[in-house]
């Protein structure tokens, strides 16, 4: 009889979900940011962790390279040929210039 004689209170189990849901929204506006630049952090640093391994062999690589030019002749010799013209004594170096069109 209450909802007919036009009073405006509001039944007990009505407020609790009002005040539910403004709790839960409440909390969401206040996480919410925090919890998208958590996951943006993550991100990142998986990226981040990416690039470190990628890094890592390519130093590998390079430091194996260095090896082989400081203990290994032949390769010491193809890098002075390639890289720096260098012959041997009685070669004769053979510049091929490419033709212009």
């Amino acid at each position: 009889m209450q909802a007919l004689s036009g009073n405006s209170k509001m039944s007990p189990i009505l407020r609790k979900a009002f005040w539910f849901f403004g709790l839960v929204l409440l909390l969401l506006i206040l996480f919410l940011p925090g919890f998208t630049k958590l996951q943006e952090l993550k991100d990142k640093n998986q990226d981040l962790e990416a690039r470190i391994n990628e890094l890592n062999r390519e130093n590998l690589l390079l430091q194996e390279e260095l090896e082989r030019v400081l203990h290994d002749p032949l390769y010491q010799e193809e890098i002075a040929r390639d890289k720096m013209g260098v012959v041997r004594k009685g070669e004769i170096p053979v510049k091929i210039i490419p033709e212009k069109r």
